[in-house]
């Protein structure tokens, strides 16, 4: 296992986010939960935070500019993101610009064979007390306990670390004996996985996938990309990078994503794009119970939601539409869906059957929505 590194501490205090009137384009009704009401200060207090990341990510990532925009949508909706990439297209140095700038203790853990839950967790250890001389044990903090985690190849370790591994993303805490720990706030895990080499490899379970809010894919650069990428990195010269939020701020700007209202007709949109997965449906497409072995469950449709909820006040509106949700619908949904045996011969992708479904199912207007919703 690599050694951790530290980048920074989190911050201990930060200005507290106002809260205001709600646009009066939008009807905060169906079962939105606010807490208070989402104000134009708070948002644009976001969207200047998500143009300032942006620049300073640019300033060492090259082009990637769809990849940057889910994983900073992730990181504002507090989920966990998945990075699926050959070797060499920056996943890792990506991951570890974000908690620079961010502010955020930054762990970075080499999934291999060998790696045991403990190596990740941490675990009891005897030690003696200087003053009364006595033999006790002293639980010793693993590399999860940081707000950003980079959990590298993260299917080359075998389904026990994964299994423990997979309590700190769901649980955000750690179980070891008999005692539990939680982890510090806010908790991220950005993991990689390199999807051409696949010799030693374990697939991760279903459940485990099940809880990344996001699947990336990254792919390659463009020629010009790619071009400015020589110039930039073979030179002497290094990036700066300047903090752009601290930890505080990440958790009031998480809880300010949530406060954002949807109306009924969006909900429906979302909840239908999730059942439509589902062979089991009896109005399931025909395309779908050939092609589809098991669908979403209704995790999809919350992180289709709360991911929506994130790139509407990322662009610094108070609402959200449809047309966000199928912004997020194929990091959320391409990990999801399980392939039968004849998609797979037929070359058809998960991705391509989220298009399928996003030109399927339709979206229903406000009146008719609200008289569908329980």
């Amino acid at each position: 296992m690599a050694d951790p590194t530290d980048v920074s501490e989190p911050a201990e205090t930060t200005e507290p986010v106002d809260q205001a009137e709600i646009a009066e384009e939008v009807d905060p009704v169906g079962g939105n939960g606010l807490s208070a009401p989402a104000s134009r200060e708070a948002i644009d207090q976001l969207s200047a935070a998500y143009t300032r990341m942006r620049d300073e990510i640019g300033k060492t990532i090259v082009g990637q500019h769809e990849v940057v925009d889910q994983l900073l949508v992730s990181l504002f909706s507090g989920g966990h993101c998945l990075l699926e990439g050959v070797p060499g297209l920056a996943k890792t140095l990506l991951v570890s610009t974000i908690a620079e700038i961010l502010q955020l203790s930054f762990r970075r853990i080499q999934f291999t064979p060998d790696l045991m839950p403990s190596d990740i967790t941490g675990t009891d250890v005897l030690q003696d007390d200087p003053d009364t001389h006595q033999r006790a044990f002293h639980f010793m903090r693993g590399p999860l306990f940081a707000n950003i985690v980079l959990a590298d190849e993260i299917n080359r370790t075998p389904p026990k670390t994964q299994a423990a591994l997979l309590e700190a993303m769901q649980e955000r805490r750690v179980t070891v004996g008999t005692s539990t720990y939680p982890l510090p706030q806010p908790f991220f895990v950005l993991a990689t996985q390199n999807p051409i080499e696949q010799e030693g490899t374990y697939t991760l379970p279903e459940a485990q996938l099940d809880r990344f809010m996001f699947h990336v894919v990254v792919d390659y650069p463009t020629a010009d990309e790619e071009l400015s990428i020589l110039k930039r990195t073979t030179g002497q010269a290094q990036p700066v990078l300047e903090t752009a939020l601290t930890g505080e701020q990440i958790l009031g700007l998480q809880d300010l994503v949530r406060q954002v209202p949807v109306a009924d007709h969006v909900f429906v949109y979302a909840r239908d794009l999730a059942r439509a997965t589902r062979p089991t449906e009896p109005d399931a497409a025909k395309f779908i119970s050939s092609y589809i072995a098991w669908g979403a469950g209704p995790r999809a449709g919350q992180y289709l939601v709360i991911g929506a909820k994130a790139r509407a006040v990322l662009e610094g509106r108070l609402h959200v539409t449809t047309d966000d949700i199928k912004a997020v619908a194929h990091p959320v949904l391409r990990h999801r869906l399980v392939t039968t045996f004849l998609a797979d011969s037929e070359n058809i992708t998960s991705d391509d059957l989220v298009d399928m479904l996003l030109e399927q199912v339709p979206v229903e207007l406000t009146e008719r929505a609200a008289s569908r919703v329980p």
